[in-house]
């Protein structure tokens, strides 16, 4: 196999659509983006930089897999094994995170809850004053909660597999074509972080427009619950 040529630009368009494909087919890819961007009001710009910093990770992990199986020159069936194993633990610990996320989220509905109280005046006049707890207890928390989600994600991304790119990789391996290796992983990496970003994108700005009206106190707790169902979709092979 030569560096460049019909079977190297064949391998490189397959990279390409196989990477926009398992990106699109793979909701753990961008729902929890879009959910975490909504319930903690992210700005679009924040949102598309940590969908970068953890698919950058994401298909670091892969590629580096496929590279280290390469140099010691496992098998494919192997490395498959070993990409199995690693979405189990990324699948688990993305679920983990939307029920903690989804505990935390009902807890925040409910002291968000509003409710009334008698006041009574000097004079005898009494009147029921509305308020929720909104606002109590939660601003020494909200920050350390922001910079929890996005290094809890990456984790999960770097775990998380890409099955489809390492016999993408040990064909042109087999053919001691390195070149051609390079080539095929950067452009599977270019063509998943261009559709994950595009993706969350179009679903951030839907999300926008999507009312929530009494739902709005409960939006921490649908976030968790997007991101649980994301992960037993992998866990279950969806």
């Amino acid at each position: 196999m030569e560096w460049f040529s019909t079977e190297v630009v064949a391998l490189a368009v397959t990279a390409a659509t196989v990477g926009v494909l398992h990106t699109l087919l793979g909701p753990d890819h961008y729902l929890p983006f879009v959910a975490l961007a909504r319930s903690k009001g992210w700005t679009l710009r924040k949102t598309l930089a940590v969908t970068g910093f953890c698919g950058i990770g994401h298909v670091a992990g892969s590629i580096m897999l496929g590279a280290l199986g390469i140099v010691l020159g496992s098998s494919l069936a192997g490395l498959v094994r070993i990409e199995t194993i690693r979405g189990d633990i990324a699948g688990w610990l993305m679920l983990t995170l939307g029920l903690v996320y989804l505990a935390w989220g009902l807890k925040q509905a409910a002291r968000n809850e509003v409710h009334a109280h008698a006041h009574v005046h000097a004079d005898g006049t009494v009147h029921n004053h509305r308020h929720d707890h909104r606002a109590a207890h939660l601003h020494p928390h909200r920050r350390g909660a922001g910079r929890f989600a996005p290094w809890a994600l990456f984790i999960v991304f770097v775990l998380g597999p890409c099955e489809a790119l390492i016999p993408l990789l040990m064909y042109p391996a087999s053919q001691h074509n390195y070149a051609a290796v390079g080539l095929v992983a950067a452009v599977f990496a270019a063509a998943t972080l261009a559709t994950m970003t595009a993706l969350v994108a179009l679903g951030c700005l839907g999300a926008k427009r999507l009312p929530l009206g009494g739902m709005d106190r409960y939006v921490h707790a649908l976030a968790g619950a997007a991101i649980s169902l994301c992960a037993a979709g992998m866990l279950v092979g969806l």
